[in-house]
């Protein structure tokens, strides 16, 4: 079929014809390559952003999502809301970005096509959906509908990480304490002790060791935690070493629980997105798998991905895990019988969220007196430790 031809003064006048009319962007039919192919693969060679460039944030994405939503159920053209964002937009990055959406919709492309040039901006998850909402005729609604999941998921991982921040903060100020006193505080009364010749308190004598072991072998121990830091950053970019880790940060203390929790809102909240936005299951299930961002539940929803493949319900995969709760499972089992499942999925997440923003408070609350406590018990022994000897050296003879 060939392809519907509208007026479009401003992507003209962009493109630099002199003819008033330019080719609207349609979705191009399985099996057919898109118009002006060399031209396409000529721009899909350009980086997706820049060596020294701003990089486009979330929050960005999130709102440029919305505002193309609502202009093009207004009924804007694709092209002219692309144009219209672009002048307005201040971040360098993401202006050249709709510059070069726009000249792909002109050059005939789909829009899911130019948008999966930009994988680090858009990932596979947006560009199904927008490629599903193309074929289906419903990008304006489908739009806004991934608006609104990318914004609710900014939201949640944001809350974690805030709530998080404090006792991580006051963790690495315990450290650093305890690190100063024993670096520099212990050694200025260590020819103090030894000139007295006096009998020393067993908590002195081993505060005393752990301090000498620190200035004497200050290199091993700097050694020791470079190791760590790039052991671990090995482990996260190797799949064993990623699903290892991600399966202790599940088991942590009161963080597993929100981890837990926050990987099945984020799993089901993508799924229902997909499902709700015309994807098949099996597409959805890969892309989820893809999203979680947890190598155990990329696993798990790669194996349910297989089961279904066989006949076996959604429900039924699921059940064979412990990383899914029982409630989850229950409405998920109710979503298939009445056939409601992407709403379902998607008033699930609503209710995961909530559930995820108590667990974050709840852990903060949990969190925050604990290393209190335990900062002030290590920093108490370490002045007891001092005081103790200085005490029994002030006794007269």
């Amino acid at each position: 079929m060939p392809p519907i031809v509208v007026r479009d003064p401003l992507a003209a006048k962009r493109s630099g014809k002199t003819p008033s009319t330019v080719v609207q962007s349609r979705p191009n039919r399985p099996g057919t390559p898109p118009a002006g192919t060399a031209s396409a693969a000529k721009a899909s060679s350009l980086p997706s952003q820049g060596l020294f460039s701003p990089r486009v944030s979330r929050p960005q994405v999130v709102y440029l999502t919305g505002q193309l939503a609502v202009m093009v159920q207004t009924g804007i053209s694709l092209a002219n809301a692309l144009e219209g964002i672009r002048r307005q937009e201040k971040n360098p990055t993401l202006k050249r970005v709709l510059g070069e959406l726009g000249e792909a919709l002109e050059r005939g492309e789909s829009f899911s096509t130019a948008l999966a040039r930009f994988p680090r901006i858009f990932d596979r998850t947006y560009v199904a959906v927008v490629k599903a909402a193309e074929v289906s005729g419903s990008l304006g609604p489908m739009l806004e509908r991934l608006a609104l999941s990318l914004r609710k998921s900014h939201e949640t991982r944001a809350r974690i990480r805030a709530a998080l921040a404090y006792p991580v903060t006051m963790l690495l100020m315990a450290v650093a304490v305890c690190v100063f006193l024993l670096a520099y505080v212990m050694p200025r009364f260590t020819p103090l002790f030894q000139s007295r010749g006096a009998s020393l308190p067993t908590p002195t004598k081993i505060v005393l060791a752990i301090s000498e072991a620190i200035t004497t072998w200050w290199y091993l121990w700097i050694g020791l935690v470079a190791v760590i830091v790039i052991g671990g950053i090995i482990a996260q970019r190797n799949p064993s070493g990623k699903r290892w880790l991600d399966a202790v940060k599940l088991n942590l203390p009161v963080v597993g629980g929100v981890l837990r929790k926050f990987a099945v809102c984020q799993s089901v909240r993508t799924l229902g997105t997909l499902l709700s936005g015309g994807v098949t299951m099996l597409e959805a299930l890969r892309l989820t798998a893809e999203a979680v961002g947890n190598a155990q539940y990329e696993a798990l929803w790669q194996k349910v991905e297989q089961e279904i493949t066989v006949g076996k319900k959604l429900s039924e995969c699921l059940g064979e895990s412990s990383l899914v709760p029982p409630t989850v499972l229950q409405m998920i089992a109710a979503g298939e019988e009445t056939g409601k499942l992407a709403d379902v999925l998607l008033r699930l997440a609503d209710y995961l969220e909530a559930d995820v923003d108590i667990a974050t408070k709840t852990a903060t609350s949990l969190m925050e007196p604990i290393l209190i406590g335990v900062m002030g018990l290590i920093v108490g022994t370490i002045g007891l430790a001092v005081l103790l000897p200085i005490f029994s050296l002030s006794r007269p003879m």
